[in-house]
């Protein structure tokens, strides 16, 4: 992935850009139809419809089961609907990366087959989950398979984005990386917490108390890390607008997901679109601290590879110019070879 970030062939001649663009807009759709599957995934546990279907791939043996249909068949039909079309939107993603490979990246590809490789893994996990009964382990790695495919489709889209680096990034790319495993992880205990029903069980029965414990105990670090993120970002003057923005937007999301976690603990998951929406909150902030370390390492290795260092004295923007522009008085950082 760090290679699908940093190669410097990452930048595209005009000529290739239709190509280039094309492929840019089918990842971005796939990675909201995932973010939408996941949302629904969520929806489909918390109204326990996950066994609504008991057979797989098919529903009640059919593609359509509408006698059947009630709402619990809906979610669990529309759910598989939605990564059967994801499934092959990946696959067209696949064959259009190949077809036009010579006007594109090398790495890209590769990064398509990963994605179709992790999207057919997960449909396997979703096939065990009904076959295997709700079986916990199993259903956390489905959520954990869908987000590492999630961040990939946006580590792709990052990477093909249109960008010029500022130079001023410092360390953001690791806080930023830091704070997107943290919530990664925090990802994987909320799943363990919502597959083993870990709440209820250690308020009514005093069981499963470490499950719960643990995820409560994972929020300090995720949220310090990303506070770190904001203040650094904040200070940080000749940073990119776009960088700026998605570091304001993680802050804003991670107020909101602890809102929603404190009220979902409030009332004990008895509040299906609170739950839903701390899961899918989550989602989304990974989301976005996956975009933010992605652009923030391309900005990184252009800098390294061009050897200029920017100083921080900018002006973003002006009165003149139609669109946002980012002047920055800069040096060369380039070895006199006299002194070798």
């Amino acid at each position: 992935m760090a290679n699908l970030l940093l190669d410097p062939n990452s930048e595209i001649a005009p000529n290739q850009s239709q190509a280039r663009d094309r492929i840019r807009r089918l990842v971005w759709k796939i990675a909201i139809a995932t973010l939408l599957l996941m949302a629904v995934g969520s929806a489909t546990r918390v109204m326990n419809a996950g066994l609504a279907c008991p057979d797989w791939p098919l529903c009640y043996g059919e593609l359509v089961p509408t006698q059947q249909m009630n709402f619990q068949v809906f979610l669990e039909w529309f759910h598989r609907l939605d990564a059967g079309l994801i499934g092959l939107s990946t696959l067209v993603l696949v064959g259009l990366s190949t077809w036009h490979r010579r006007a594109l990246p090398g790495w890209l590809p590769w990064a398509s087959v990963g994605a179709l490789g992790l999207i057919v893994f997960q449909g396997v996990l979703g096939g065990l989950t009904v076959t295997q009964l709700l079986r916990f382990d199993i259903v956390t790695a489905h959520l954990g398979t869908a987000l590492l495919f999630f961040a990939t489709l946006l580590a792709i889209a990052i990477a093909l984005m249109p960008y010029r680096p500022t130079g001023s990034v410092g360390k953001l790319p690791w806080v930023g990386l830091v704070s997107a495993i943290l919530v990664y992880g925090q990802s994987i205990l909320g799943g363990l917490v919502g597959s083993q029903w870990a709440l209820h069980q250690c308020l009514g029965y005093d069981r499963l108390c470490t499950v719960m414990n643990s995820h409560i105990a994972g929020v300090v670090p995720a949220t310090l890390a990303i506070l770190t993120l904001v203040v650094m970002a904040w200070r940080t003057p000749a940073l990119h607008p776009t960088l700026r923005q998605l570091a304001q937007s993680a802050g804003l999301l991670l107020l909101l997901q602890i809102a929603l976690g404190v009220a979902t603990f409030y009332w004990r998951l008895q509040v299906e679109l609170l739950t839903v929406s701390h899961q899918a909150t989550g989602a989304a902030l990974l989301g976005l601290l996956v975009a933010f370390t992605g652009l923030a390492l391309r900005d990184r290795a252009k800098v390294g590879r061009s050897g200029v260092k920017f100083s921080g004295q900018c002006n973003v923007g002006s009165a003149q110019s139609p669109a946002p522009a980012l002047r920055c008085h800069c040096e060369e950082n380039q070895t006199d070879s006299r002194s070798v």
